[in-house]
């Protein structure tokens, strides 16, 4: 089988799952010229843990982690299976004692609202990833680093977020801040010159980063994709805007 390629997408509003706009477009088009995976790991924003953890139940549930939303979100299932197997393999890969098997998450938001749109259909395993919230940026790049051999097993690895995140500053309007676009664009760069340095120290890129990643839970997921990432692979860009001033919905194509 040929390497699986890796994905980031910044996943915005959960509306995304049933609203037809500019970047569930994107992501359905992006779905569809991904190679068929075996499974799907997914590293959601919205998923923080003391220690890391990873679904190992049959039968995830879809969780609602969100509020004030119309009744026909709430009313959105993703009925993939999970896979012990997976989370056991995940075990074996970075040492069983540092990851914890979770018999009681399932699939947030950050996973379900993106693969509704990437695989429709739901018809491979899928499970999460925990963030540890004591882990440094560092460490979560090298725990995507040790994921690298499930690429060549057929497993996607999904990393769900957004590069540029600042809630407090949002306005639901379509403009872009200026210096949202202005780190938005730093990233891409670093990422297409393979300087993955300045993506993980992002607490020493000044006043645009600590605007950009006030809360950095919707960054973290970024590290793990680049982290799995082999120097020189092709990267591609979609669903790569600005929206509601703050939010980055930048998606990138690993592979």
């Amino acid at each position: 089988m040929d390497r699986m390629p890796i994905i980031f997408i910044g996943h915005g509003s959960p509306m995304n799952a049933i609203e037809d706009n500019e970047f569930s477009r994107a992501w359905i088009t992006a779905g569809k010229a991904l190679p068929q995976p075996k499974a799907i790991l997914s590293v959601s924003a919205h998923w923080e843990t003391k220690g890391t953890q990873v679904t190992a139940m049959e039968k995830p549930r879809t969780i609602y982690d969100f509020y004030g939303f119309p009744p026909e979100l709430y009313a959105m299932k993703y009925p993939a299976l999970g896979s012990p197997e997976l989370a056991q393999r995940i075990g074996s890969l970075v040492g069983g004692s540092e990851i914890t098997l979770s018999l009681t998450w399932g699939l947030d938001h950050g996973t379900w609202s993106v693969l509704s749109r990437l695989f429709p259909e739901a018809d491979m395993p899928v499970i999460q990833l925990s963030l540890d919230m004591d882990k440094t940026a560092q460490a979560h790049y090298d725990l995507g680093r040790q994921l690298v051999p499930l690429r060549d097993e057929g497993i996607l690895i999904l990393g769900s977020g957004n590069i540029v995140h600042n809630l407090g500053m949002v306005v639901f309007e379509d403009v872009a801040f200026d210096w949202a676009v202005e780190f938005d664009g730093k990233v891409k760069q670093w990422i297409l010159d393979d300087n993955h340095e300045p993506i993980i120290q992002y607490n020493k890129q000044g006043r645009t980063a600590a605007l950009a990643i006030n809360s950095a839970e919707h960054y973290k997921p970024l590290l793990y994709v680049l982290g799995a990432k082999e120097s020189g692979e092709p990267v591609s860009f979609f669903a790569d805007k600005v929206w509601g001033g703050s939010l980055s919905m930048r998606s990138i194509k690993i592979g």
